[in-house]
């Protein structure tokens, strides 16, 4: 079958404009500086103090120390006008890099395996760009340089220390670079992008005894199990077909020995869903199946139950701006991708909560140089090719909604 999406060896950046091109192996060796000095959530450090020194080299204004490490710079264009706000996140993840690259980590244990390494680096690029050209466009871009999108979550907090204020924003776009398209496409949808993502825990708390008298226990495992099964008739029956929900249970430990009924047995997971209305829903869903099956056999329950972040929810005006913008910069129509979603979460979802905004997918995949890992791999590495048209699509969509 014959692939609608471009060849990424046959990429066109004849839409790049020029002096953005000209950026391509600054972009390339920041990334890179990022990637070998991987920081998880909250102690970006290295790669904060990488984001200002270049921000004071270029005369941008800029606050640090937000939320721990995160950064926002701030670029006023030649005439007052709306705030546009640019986000991207800074952090790593607990992995062991597996790749053989020049740039690979040199932090035992913590790897750049989802793309923020190149999404600073898109942003640092947009910062320079907009500071030469402040001709190009009115009004103010603020952005936004966010710690521990991967968790516990950095922006909840940069919202409640103020970024969003001062000058109050108007809308926010951010983009993921991302390993499920091609290199030389753009997924961009309305509405729904990503999943709500929540938490649970619970322990089952039954009555061990020997394996050959089971009459005298109430089996942790046996009741646990049923709980698993249960917990699946949720999205089959519970949630409207038209709507797409997940409960995995994803954790499951209980018991030590082969003669032996464990006394209790433990699991973990997650929820994920796209429409709002069923925030609260499924957790009291969950609640009520272990309460009843643990009655059911006498057992007892312990659930901690926790919303991590809400769905990523792109705004129907921006989001339509914004694809705009893709068709100009991508090579061919069938380059924008319309109805792009997963079921992955990010916490962008509390930026789009409190302004309008769209967050969109930069294709970054390219088979044909082994770079389309998927996300969170431990050889996770992208075609750097996209950096510079990520620049182009965040300055093309300043240009064109201050303006």
């Amino acid at each position: 079958m014959v692939s609608i999406f471009p060849s990424p060896n046959s990429v066109d950046l004849s839409q790049v404009r020029l002096e953005i091109r000209s950026l391509q192996s600054k972009l390339v060796e920041w990334r890179r500086n990022i990637h070998q000095r991987p920081e998880l959530g909250f102690k970006e450090q290295l790669t904060a103090e990488l984001i200002s020194q270049k921000l004071q080299e270029w005369g941008i204004e800029s606050k640090t120390g937000i939320a721990k490490t995160g950064i926002v710079a701030t670029i006023d264009g030649q005439r007052s006008g709306k705030v546009l706000a640019i986000r991207a996140d800074m952090d790593a993840l607990p992995i062991q890099e597996a790749n053989q690259v020049s740039y690979r980590s040199q932090h035992d244990g913590v790897m750049h395996a989802c793309g923020h390494d190149g999404h600073t680096a898109i942003a640092l690029g947009t910062a320079y760009y907009l500071s030469q050209h402040k001709q190009d466009f009115s009004g103010t871009v603020k952005i936004i340089f966010q710690p521990a999108e991967e968790g516990p979550g950095g922006a909840k907090p940069m919202i409640e220390e103020g970024v969003l204020k001062n000058p109050d924003v108007d809308a926010i776009i951010g983009l993921h670079l991302w390993n499920n398209l091609p290199l030389g496409t753009v997924g961009v949808r309305s509405g729904a992008l990503m999943a709500a993502v929540e938490c649970f825990r619970c322990t089952i708390q039954g009555k061990g005894g020997h394996g050959a008298m089971p009459d005298q226990t109430i089996d942790s495992i046996v009741v646990i199990a049923q709980i698993v099964n249960a917990l699946q008739t949720i999205v089959a029956r519970n949630v409207n077909p038209l709507d797409s929900a997940v409960v995995t249970v994803g954790e499951l430990h209980a018991g030590r020995a082969l003669n032996v009924i464990a006394d209790t047995a433990k699991m973990s997971g997650t929820v994920r869903y796209f429409n709002p209305i069923l925030e609260d829903f499924i957790g009291k869903r969950i609640e009520g199946i272990i309460a009843g099956i643990c009655q059911s056999h006498g057992a007892k329950y312990d659930l901690d139950y926790w919303q991590l972040y809400p769905p990523v929810i792109n705004n129907y005006r921006i989001t339509d701006l914004v694809r705009s913008v893709a068709a100009e910069v991508v090579e061919t129509p069938a380059g924008v991708v319309p109805e792009c979603q997963t079921m992955g979460g990010e916490d962008m979802s509390f930026f789009l909560q409190e302004v309008p905004g769209c967050y969109f997918f930069l294709g970054s995949a390219n088979p044909e140089k082994s770079l389309n890992y998927p996300h969170h791999h431990p050889r996770f590495d992208f075609d750097e090719t996209a950096l510079a048209m990520g620049v182009e699509m965040f300055v093309r969509c300043v240009e064109k909604m201050l303006n």
